[in-house]
């Protein structure tokens, strides 16, 4: 464990330690407004018109319980852009998230939603230690996905130095580690430690490099992970939350004292809800996060599933800052996967199976971290009139295999051919994943 300290600095301080009462009142100002905005998209046009809903039946928070939900199917539905809110010409910037075919989820955001985003961003890494005169390397990926770009203009915010390194190519990460001195590293937690793996067989000292700080999100970690990134790399790591569908990252994250992630409350109004019956589920229980967004402009969000399950924390936290705290996530309610960041349904690795010749919709999906980063294993049945003894067959058969699972998914796996009828079969839902991370908490 790092010996570093953080010292408790606000980005926004009168926003961050609103009372109770002046978020509410503040809140449901902007919930009717986001209603007024929501109100000229077609699809929640129509939801609100045959419930009644208008800004001016909004009388109570308790009244988002009248408002319909939205899911990830809704936007698939309305590809690309028809839930925004403004014409085409107002938008900025589109950022989109992989979808259970491969196509995008589109999101687009006007000047203010950048300046709102970057804000947000800014919150949450000064909460975390973060000062204008460090130097920040961003070992995220930049394009569509929303990680990349939404850290880099916090970072800028702050007025920090960025590296914008993007992912991958691991040894020219460490090099520029090693020659630039960068203070505090953005990436997945897994990558973190990959960092260090291979820092190590080039012939240096993790706990050496310049590090003190990091910030970590795009995945799914306990906190066994972050003590053992702390040892390694001899920093202080925080975690943060946010999808691309509500702002991308921004909607939550940790202070100094590290006992959950402050939600910001006067952009999102935050529901925890039992994902079978849709009712509110206590403080301090598991549920699904809903969350309606409070000042999107391009694309407001109302009630957005994010299948997501986490517990919130309403009790005030020694930093002052008065927003709920979320737990860290610790699985999902739908069967999404996340690996090493990226966003994997089973019925895309099922597609692509189904699109070579000769395999059989009989398979399995194990996903492990023997080391530091997810490893994919998906075995899969071959049909009895291709089942050989001919390895280069069979070879040639994984091969074609595993280039269409990356084509749909984007991320590597290892196929292993079993012969016909070996995979247990089951008489009611089957059984397709195996995920032996174990659960996260």
């Amino acid at each position: 464990m790092s010996h570093l300290v953080v010292e408790n600095r606000f980005w926004d301080p009168e926003a961050e330690r609103l009372s109770r009462e002046d978020l509410t009142q503040l809140q449901l100002h902007r919930l009717r407004e986001t209603v007024a905005r929501a109100s000229r998209v077609p699809f929640y046009q129509k939801l609100f018109e045959k419930d009644g809903i208008t800004p001016d039946s909004i009388r109570s928070l308790d009244d988002i319980r009248r408002l319909p939900f939205t899911t990830k199917q809704d936007m698939r539905d309305n590809y690309p852009l028809r839930l925004c809110a403004v014409p085409r010409e107002q938008l900025i910037r589109i950022h989109g998230s992989s979808g259970t075919t491969g196509t995008p989820t589109f999101v687009g955001y006007t000047r203010n939603d950048l300046e709102t985003w970057s804000g947000l961003c800014a919150r949450f890494l000064v909460a975390g230690g973060l000062r204008p005169e460090h130097v920040v390397q961003v070992s995220f990926g930049y394009g569509l996905f929303t990680g990349g770009f939404g850290l880099h203009y916090g970072i800028e915010r702050v007025g920090a130095a960025i590296i914008p390194a993007a992912s991958g190519n691991t040894p020219r990460q460490i090099m520029l580690m090693r020659d630039l001195q960068p203070d505090v590293l953005i990436a997945t937690p897994s990558y973190a430690l990959n960092i260090a793996d291979v820092a190590r067989s080039m012939g240096m000292d993790p706990a050496g490099l310049s590090l003190k700080y990091a910030h970590f999100g795009g995945e799914m970690w306990t906190e066994d992970m972050r003590t053992e990134i702390e040892r390694q790399l001899n920093l202080l790591a925080f975690n943060n939350y946010g999808l691309s569908e509500i702002i991308g990252p921004g909607v939550s994250g940790e202070c100094g004292v590290r006992q959950g992630m402050h939600l910001q409350e006067d952009h999102f109004l935050v529901e925890c809800l039992d994902p079978d019956t849709l009712e509110p589920v206590g403080d301090y229980e598991y549920g699904e996060l809903v969350i309606t967004t409070l000042t999107r402009e391009a694309q407001p969000m109302i009630r957005y599933r994010t299948r997501d399950i986490a517990a919130l924390d309403p009790c005030p936290c020694p930093c002052g800052r008065t927003g709920r705290r979320m737990s860290r996530v610790i699985g999902r309610s739908d069967d999404m996967l996340i690996i090493r960041g990226v966003n994997v349904f089973p019925s895309q690795i099922e597609e692509a199976l189904l699109s070579v010749e000769g395999t059989s919709p009989h398979y399995l999906i194990e996903v492990d971290r023997p080391g530091t980063l997810d490893e994919v294993t998906v075995k899969v049945e071959v049909q009895p009139a291709l089942f050989s003894d001919k390895m280069s067959s069979m070879q040639e058969l994984r091969d074609r295999i595993e280039r269409k699972i990356h084509a749909y998914t984007g991320i590597h796996v290892v196929v292993e051919l079993v012969a016909p009828k070996t995979l247990e079969r089951s008489t009611g839902k089957a059984v397709r994943v195996v995920d032996k991370r174990g659960r996260l908490g």
